[in-house]
């Protein structure tokens, strides 16, 4: 036995230290180099050759070209994040709306309901028209559900007419 056997305490404490330090700039330096080059192919303001040029000098040159780029595009880098960003949530949202029924023109069955429940409460509809049409509204088959295909977003049902 004649070889030395090293054990967890023979690893001093500054070592662990400085180990870990470099493992996560090593890290962040990998994350750094992605975002950039996903920037640079994002970016709608560069031509073909001015990537092609960014992304060989980042390649190459990784250190240097890293540095460089986000000190020149650094903070329209962070421009270009802020509006994709934007333009997801309002494709979110908009995809959201288009689901729910919500557009522009068409009114949701609770907001019919809302009406309906107005209407009821003014005196110009009877207890029982404001139930057959709320039932009509529950159901799908009222205005909220065919103010597309009539256009007659505004119009309740009443008995008779």
């Amino acid at each position: 036995m004649s070889e030395q056997t090293y054990l967890a305490y023979d690893f001093p404490l500054l070592s662990a230290f400085w180990a870990m330090l470099w493992f996560f700039l090593w890290i962040l330096w990998i994350i750094l180099l992605f975002r950039v080059v996903v920037d640079i192919l994002r970016d709608d303001d560069l031509g073909g050759w001015a990537k092609t040029g960014w992304l060989v000098f980042a390649i190459v040159l990784p250190f240097l070209g890293v540095f460089v780029y986000v000190i020149a595009r650094g903070k329209d880098m962070g421009r270009r994040e802020t509006a994709q960003a934007r333009a997801q949530q309002e494709a979110f949202d908009s995809y959201i709306r288009d689901t729910a029924g919500t557009k522009g023109g068409t009114k949701s069955s609770v907001d019919e309901l809302a009406r309906l429940s107005e209407i009821r409460a003014r005196g110009d509809i009877t207890d029982e028209e404001y139930r057959r049409a709320k039932e009509l509204v529950l159901t799908g088959h009222g205005p909220a559900a065919h103010s597309d295909a009539t256009g007659a977003g505004g119009s309740t049902p009443t008995s008779g007419r």
